[in-house]
């Protein structure tokens, strides 16, 4: 028999609570523990008039902001659309059923303005990595460090050649981000090489071609992990370039101690960080073990001997041949006194023709020059640190932690859905990289600090 139909009705009084339809278990109340944002006010006040209407309240849109990037909503027209729609979500951000959700476009007036202003974003993740760090999911022995290609939001086909340099038309707030990091390390000073393809629209992203893929414009997200548990421990923004992301560790490094006193002994990455220069920097001013691939172009293919060959006698500073011959930075004397090193840091180490010349081994040797020469950077001593490292039973545990480095940039793509940036300009990628680097760790947090179990009554 078919039930009787029940017309909704309006009730004049009725009682509901947002707080009895989220669930213990629900994942924005796991999350919500760990949100901390009472001092959000008091960092902005400056940045606010005394007079006039009351604006947005700010924590309203960070929460929003956390929301969105927790559960990889990429619109802020949609985001907007769904804290209106979904309960759990309007718990959250504190809103009630009655509360009136922002208009999207608040979100980029404020990003632009105070939020960037105050550096909010920054702070927002340091008092999520505090917070990790409070609940004991930060060891501070050991962290790892990568990078990775996040796709910028242009139009391939509005691209002009690299070498004629921007349009004389070309405006907005990207192109003035970009003219304003052309002197830092991290973008417009990372390297002299011009790049193929430039952006009108956003010119501080790369034109690369690192991926398998076809060349595309792109900016690169690096993460500093600690190995115990990936907690990001640091993120910062840079362009496509292997130089700039070596100088983004750097910058890592040193805020992660000044920020929260936390100094590792050993760092893990792959060979794009092992150049002598960033060995010697770990090493020598860190004191920090490099636990990374040395980055070395000393290898021969033609079949003769390679500088491992080659002893190198650190009392004498000279090499000793297979052939039992030295090799030596000066063989005679000058009048006037020469630098030590030549002007690209390297040491250059020569056999005399004399004794090349008589040798049976030189067609193995140095067949096509008079005399045999080896190259000994001034860092050669940190690349030796490391590749003592290398040959460890720490070093292959290393190799095994710096896979979740990759695992977090494959989370962060797939799950978070950040594969291509909404926002333009440098400014503009550091902000979504904050926001992200913050959703992986309050998710982090969640999963692995759980909510204590309620009493069941006896």
């Amino acid at each position: 028999m078919m039930g009787e139909r029940h017309a909704a009705q309006e009730a004049l009084f009725y009682s509901f609570s947002l707080e009895g339809h989220v669930p213990d278990r629900h994942t924005r109340r796991l999350i919500d523990r760990f949100v901390d944002l009472g001092g959000i006010r008091e960092q902005l006040r400056p940045y606010y008039s005394e007079t006039g209407r009351p604006s947005i309240d700010p924590e309203l849109m960070i929460r929003m902001l956390i929301i969105g990037y927790c559960m990889g909503i990429r619109s802020e027209r949609r985001l907007c659309e769904e804290v209106h729609l979904n309960l759990a979500y309007r718990w959250f951000c504190r809103l009630g059923l009655d509360g009136e959700v922002p208009d999207h476009s608040t979100f980029s007036k404020n990003r632009h303005g105070r939020f960037r202003d105050s550096d909010l974003l920054r702070k927002v993740f340091e008092a999520t990595v505090a917070r990790c760090i409070a609940e004991g999911l930060v060891g501070g022995e050991g962290f790892a460090v990568d990078a990775s290609l996040i796709r910028a939001d242009v139009d391939r086909q509005r691209a002009v050649p690299g070498e004629e340099g921007l349009p004389h038309d070309a405006d907005g707030h990207a192109v003035r981000e970009y003219l304003a990091v052309l002197d830092d390390a991290a973008f417009g000073a990372a390297t002299p090489v011009v790049p193929r393809q430039l952006a009108p629209t956003d010119p501080a992203a790369r034109w690369t071609a690192a991926s398998r893929e076809r060349a595309f414009f792109a900016y690169s997200t690096n993460y500093m992990i600690d190995v115990e548990h990936a907690v990001i421990v640091d993120v910062e923004a840079t362009t496509a370039v292997r130089q700039a992301e070596v100088t983004a560790q750097r910058r890592m490094i040193e805020r992660t101690q000044e920020r929260f006193g936390l100094w590792p002994q050993r760092l893990v990455a792959d060979g794009g960080y092992g150049d002598a220069p960033n060995l010697a920097w770990l090493v020598e001013e860190r004191g920090i073990e490099p636990h990374i691939p040395v980055f070395d172009k000393s290898g021969r293919r033609d079949g003769t001997f390679e500088r491992s060959e080659f002893t190198y006698e650190h009392e004498d500073d000279s090499y000793l041949c297979p052939g039992g011959k030295r090799l030596r930075r000066r063989n005679r004397n000058f009048a006037m006194p020469r630098s030590p090193a030549d002007a690209d840091g390297f040491h250059r180490y020569r056999a005399t023709q004399k004794d090349c010349g008589g040798c049976d081994l030189k067609a193995r040797c140095t067949p096509h020059a008079p005399a045999r020469k080896i190259m000994r950077s001034i860092h050669e001593g940190a690349r030796d640190l490391a590749r003592d490292i290398a040959s460890t039973d720490a070093y292959v545990t290393s190799r095994r932690q710096r896979k979740k480095v990759e695992m977090l940039f494959a989370h962060l793509k797939r799950i978070l859905k950040l594969d291509r940036l909404r926002l333009r300009g440098p400014y503009g990628a550091r902000d979504e990289f904050l926001l992200a680097a913050t959703a992986q760790n309050l998710r982090k947090l969640a999963k692995l600090r759980a909510m204590p179990a309620i009493p069941v009554p006896g």
